[in-house]
């Protein structure tokens, strides 16, 4: 996938680039943003013009996957922006290897998050109470049932397969399972689903 930089701010243009040890392309306007199809979009949040929800619904229709860096990021906007689309978000002064990370993470398929926004959301989804209403764990079985609950409180695969006297090997493929039947693509998504 090719990388698109855009934002309001040329010397975020230019740290990008710098960060992004593969050709980009740079657009100078937002509505060329508009043109471009099955690419990873990187931009700053204050550039987006018009409403943000609109904006990611008509990049991900056509087959891009959208990073965005924040000057305040936050929880709040982390949730929101994730919800209606966004693949990535962190803080515009990131360093350069995690501008690397998220591209690569992204690329996979996965959302992307910096560890800290991660760790808040994992704490904020297991600080409320389980709202298993809306989600169908009927279409799991009695082990996976058991894992998902502590996967959803951010334990590692380590620390379930000693809980359950099992192998962490055996834990990823009922996480793997999990995810398939619930329709998510990683631990982030499933935590997102409990909250």
């Amino acid at each position: 996938m090719e990388v698109v930089l855009y934002s309001d701010d040329i010397n975020l243009i230019q740290k990008w680039e710098n960060a992004i040890e593969q050709s980009c392309q740079i657009c100078y306007d937002f509505k060329e943003l508009e043109n471009i199809r099955n690419s990873i979009i990187i931009l700053n949040y204050t550039s987006f013009e018009g409403d943000v929800k609109s904006s990611l619904q008509r990049f991900n229709d056509r087959g891009n996957r959208v990073l965005i860096f924040h000057n305040n990021p936050n929880l709040k906007t982390a949730k929101e922006l994730l919800k209606v689309g966004a693949k990535g978000y962190g803080n515009v002064i990131i360093k350069d290897y995690f501008i690397v990370s998220a591209i690569e993470t992204i690329k996979d398929g996965m959302v992307w998050l910096h560890s800290e926004f991660t760790t808040m959301l994992i704490d904020d989804a297991t600080t409320k109470k389980n709202n298993t209403t809306s989600l169908n764990l009927d279409v799991l079985s009695k082990r996976e049932k058991e894992v998902v609950y502590l996967l959803k409180d951010g334990i590692s695969y380590k620390e379930i397969a000693e809980q359950l006297s099992i192998t962490p090997r055996t834990i990823k493929a009922h996480a793997h399972s999990i995810y398939n039947k619930l329709n998510v693509k990683d631990r982030l998504s499933l935590v997102l689903l409990f909250n």
